[in-house]
């Protein structure tokens, strides 16, 4: 009797889509790391195994795990951890260490980082050590247990691989490659990168000093396998409180998946992106839709989802323009049909301007040269247009030169969407166009 009461709760419809955005939200944002990483089996055993010998046997590894951006490289990377530290060898054993080239821009940055991630501030002190070779020489040596005969292993994760490569002489990857080559001290690096080509930044000796191992992961899934998952992601879980609420919920998600508008608009982002962030993304703009008055996501909500995924920033930064910048936009894309994408000064605009005014009657758009100054330079802080790399700032602002950073198509789309725009203002950019 009390199963059967448990099972026929009715919630009020607002407290079910409370606890509907609170599932799904998280969902989105907090990704759960899979049991196993999926069609990743062979590469997750490879890994696996690599660090296993890391941590246990103390055997020292480098290996670069590539693929574009949302394969699932942190992912696996981040499972195999998982998995590795369950042992208890490995969990007493294994020290780890996290860099990201987007945050340890150079080398005696990384050297901190590597220090507070060992916590050995305080044995570094204020000592002074003569080369980066040194200073991790002495941090690793730290390590060692108190009979000096075995040190812990140290996996260095290098997350942006490709960015380390960047660094004055590659001194950090030298120094971690030759480590691990050497028996002095266990150590396990692991690259993580989006390039394909990123051995052919490596220096010469670093290179060398490489195992050469790679893992590449490819979004190898095709259309049916996307639509399941979006699906998966906004169906509610069988535990669900108010088990009508969720069949309802569950049966028009399965619908809206059968539509084929919304099937054309998620083969349109499958076709652009295979990363499940950006997915998330658009499910979550959906989800915002969702409210007591309209309580599951229909075919209109994802479409217009879809349209502000794919939206112009800058067509959209366009619209808010005045008209006089609007047509100092439409002057400069007639230059570079003209002279073929050459750069232009302001000069050069306003007298394209003015030619512009010279075919009408009235003089409705005179504006003195001190205001078409500020426009340029608005569109300037708008990054619409930028100066040319080398041109020099002691060129008067007026013969500056620039490039813009607008296509035809962008100006024309932003154009059809102005409010208002004048009809001789959009006739003559379309003869610029001509």
């Amino acid at each position: 009797m009390s199963n059967r009461k448990v099972k026929d709760v009715h919630l009020p419809i607002g407290e079910c889509i409370t606890q509907v955005q609170h599932i799904l939200r998280e969902r989105f944002c907090c990704q759960q790391l899979p049991g196993r990483p999926e069609g990743l089996e062979a590469q997750y055993r490879h890994l696996l195994e690599l660090l296993r010998r890391s941590a246990v046997q103390g055997e020292s590894n480098s290996v670069l795990i590539v693929g574009p951006r949302g394969a699932g490289k942190t992912m696996l990377l981040q499972c195999v951890l998982r998995d590795l530290l369950q042992e208890k060898e490995a969990q007493k054993n294994l020290l780890q260490v996290h860099l990201n080239g987007l945050l340890q821009t150079d080398d005696r940055i990384a050297l901190k980082e590597i220090t507070r991630q060992l916590n050995l501030e305080n044995v570094v002190g204020d000592k002074v050590f003569g080369s980066f070779a040194e200073n991790l020489a002495f941090l690793l040596e730290a390590l060692k247990k108190g009979d000096r005969s075995s040190s812990r292993p140290v996996l260095f994760v290098l997350d942006e691989f490709d960015l380390f490569a960047h660094h004055k002489n590659q001194t950090l990857l030298y120094n971690l490659f030759d480590v691990s080559q050497s028996a002095q001290t266990p150590v396990a690096v692991v690259g993580v990168t989006c390039r394909l080509d990123v051995l052919e930044l490596l220096e010469k000796r670093v290179k060398s000093r490489f195992s050469h191992r790679q893992i590449h992961l490819l979004n190898s899934f095709g259309f049916p396998q996307y639509l399941q998952t979006v699906r998966t992601q906004l169906s509610l879980p069988d535990d669900f409180t108010d088990r009508g609420f969720a069949q309802d919920w569950n049966s028009s998600v399965q619908t809206l998946c059968e539509d084929k508008s919304v099937e054309e608009a998620l083969q349109r982002h499958f076709n652009s992106s295979k990363d499940f962030r950006s997915l998330h993304m658009l499910l979550m703009l959906c989800l915002s839709r969702v409210s007591v008055s309209k309580p599951s996501i229909k075919a209109a909500d994802l479409l217009d989802a879809s349209r502000l995924c794919f939206c112009d920033a800058k067509v959209n930064m366009l619209h808010g323009l005045s008209i006089l910048e609007l047509c100092l936009i439409i002057a400069m894309k007639h230059l570079n049909d003209v002279y073929q994408g050459e750069p232009f000064n302001l000069q050069m605009v306003h007298n394209e301007f003015k030619k512009f005014l010279q075919r009408k009657s009235n003089s409705m758009y005179n504006f003195e040269q001190p205001v078409v100054m500020k426009a340029f330079e608005h569109l300037q802080q708008l990054e619409l247009i930028r100066p040319v790399d080398g041109s020099s700032s002691k060129t008067q602002k007026e013969f500056q030169l620039m490039r813009l950073m607008l296509d035809h198509s962008q100006i024309m789309e932003a154009l059809q969407k102005y409010p208002q725009c004048p009809t001789d203002i959009k006739q003559w950019a379309m003869s610029a166009f001509g």
